[in-house]
């Protein structure tokens, strides 16, 4: 297994190579959030398209079939009750508005589904709260710096050794 630099996990990396570690993954994700906001906005585009769609075919269905439906349903109730003509044209008319709003009240559950959509809102306040960690971030003490100056000086050892010794 290695680190994203290609570097083996466990073994200690450079300031340099852990900047350009941290630099990638950054970059990663606000490529994944820039994403994930594209996601969300085309989401709620299609909420309102089906809001508008939905508002549209209402208004087709109220404007196109009040003629032909009236006149069919007024004399099939006619037929049926014989009852005025008048009478049954308004009954007609009703059941068209009735099937108007039926379609109207399905565009507004969709636009409200649309105006709740807060996608881009969301992903915002992500990439806020990812920045304010990152601007808080303080690199961590090294608790025992004796340790270190040891390594150094063991590895110069290793290396004066093998250069007297080749």
């Amino acid at each position: 297994m290695s680190a994203p630099d290609g570097s083996p996990v466990g073994a200690e990396r450079s300031i340099g190579q852990l900047f350009a570690s941290a630099t990638t993954e950054m970059s990663a994700l606000v490529h994944d959030e820039i994403a994930l906001a594209k996601a969300q906005l085309k989401q709620d585009v299609k909420r309102g398209a089906t809001s508008g769609g939905a508002f549209m075919a209402a208004g087709a269905v109220l404007v196109f079939s009040l003629p032909m439906l009236n006149f069919a349903l007024a004399y099939a109730i006619r037929t049926w009750s014989d009852w005025n003509l008048a009478i049954c044209f308004v009954l007609s008319f009703a059941a068209n508005v009735l099937v108007a709003g039926l379609l109207a009240l399905i565009g507004v559950v969709f636009a409200k589904k649309a105006k709740k959509g807060k996608g881009p809102q969301k992903v915002a306040a992500s990439m806020k709260e990812t920045a304010g960690v990152l601007q808080n971030a303080k690199p961590h003490p090294r608790s025992d710096n004796k340790v270190l100056e040891e390594r150094v000086r063991d590895t110069k050892a290793i290396e004066a050794v093998a250069r007297s010794s080749s």
